[in-house]
């Protein structure tokens, strides 16, 4: 039975897809029936719809797209945008928000909107998120351009790809280790210095994200484990997102807007000297120096629009004049 289930699981997937493909299409105006770029916006960074023309413009809010996961998280507003970038005015989707495999979606629906995006004609992917910043060289704001990642539930077996191969998408055993497409990495460092970011306090680097499973944010040993295996940046989202774009053939860049510094000390023992004499505030403030939130990654994400909207914009541009 289960084998019987795993058979009809793969056309499924295709079959649902495809039904979203004509869907969203029956919306769209013929200016906007084939995008040629789709842009995922993370937490915070919303605004990137901000760098699309005002008309032919198409908003879907996800909860009217048929088989379309719905996002949670506050920060991810959940709609589809079409419309038109660039002096060339090149068709563009953008995903406002995107489903979490800790919200308890499965992969299949994590990646859903990827498969939509290839069905829809996409040939390039710009993925955005919000990221924990693990290299002690980056600051709070700087956007790192993804070269790699490390998948620590792929390794375990929660794979967005396990599972009968879906044939009409790509094949079974797509290799990663052209996963972040350096062409697309070349343009990212000219755009950025013809826009002239290279002259301010914001940086960009290029490093290797982490994706973990969340909700909670990494504890310190985590962090340390993460960096010691490699990585700069560590996330809840985008490997998954990759992996299915690349297995389509879709071209992939991916942004991590840095956040929030993670903590990597290992912090005092309950013996140390200096704390015996802290009262229980003291020792609380003392222990949630550096803490994550929510909300300091949606603070972060609005000061760094306007620089990530730009860059973006300048690269989708650059890519229309070839």
């Amino acid at each position: 039975m289960a084998e019987t289930m795993d058979k009809i699981a793969a056309p499924n997937a295709y079959a649902r897809a495809s039904e979203t493909a004509n869907y969203v299409r029956s919306k769209l105006p013929e200016a906007l029936q084939k995008p040629k770029v789709a842009i995922v916006c993370g937490s915070g960074l919303g605004g990137l719809v901000d760098t699309i023309e005002a008309e032919p413009k198409v908003e879907l809010p996800y909860s009217t797209i048929p088989n379309f996961p719905k996002s949670t998280v506050q920060g991810h507003a959940g709609n589809f945008v079409f419309g038109l970038i660039g002096p060339q005015k090149t068709p563009i989707a953008l995903l406002v928000g995107r489903a979490h495999f800790y919200e308890g979606h499965t992969m299949e629906l994590v990646t859903f909107a990827t498969r939509l995006c290839k069905l829809l004609g996409v040939e390039t992917m710009i993925v955005t998120n919000a990221a924990g910043g693990l290299n002690e060289n980056y600051e709070v704001g700087d956007i790192v351009c993804l070269n790699d990642h490390l998948n620590l539930a792929g390794l375990v077996g929660i794979h967005p790809l396990r599972g009968p191969n879906i044939e009409e998408f790509g094949v079974r055993f797509p290799p990663l280790s052209d996963a972040y497409d350096l062409d697309l990495r070349r343009r990212t460092h000219r755009a950025w210095k013809k826009l002239g970011l290279d002259q301010q306090k914001r940086r960009i680097h290029e490093g290797v994200y982490a994706f973990v499973g969340g909700p909670s944010y990494e504890t310190r040993a985590e962090c340390r484990m993460l960096r010691l295996l490699g990585a700069d940046v560590v996330g809840m989202s985008t490997v998954p997102e990759i992996i299915v774009a690349r297995h389509a053939g879709v071209r992939v860049l991916a942004f991590s807007l840095v956040t929030n510094k993670a903590v990597l000390d290992a912090g005092v023992r309950g013996n140390d000297d200096s704390i015996q004499a802290m009262s229980k505030a003291e020792l609380d403030e003392h222990l949630n120096k550096g803490k994550a939130n929510h909300q300091e990654v949606l603070d972060a994400g609005r000061e760094a629009a306007k620089d990530m909207q730009a860059l973006v914009k300048q690269i989708v541009s650059d890519l229309h004049e070839d």
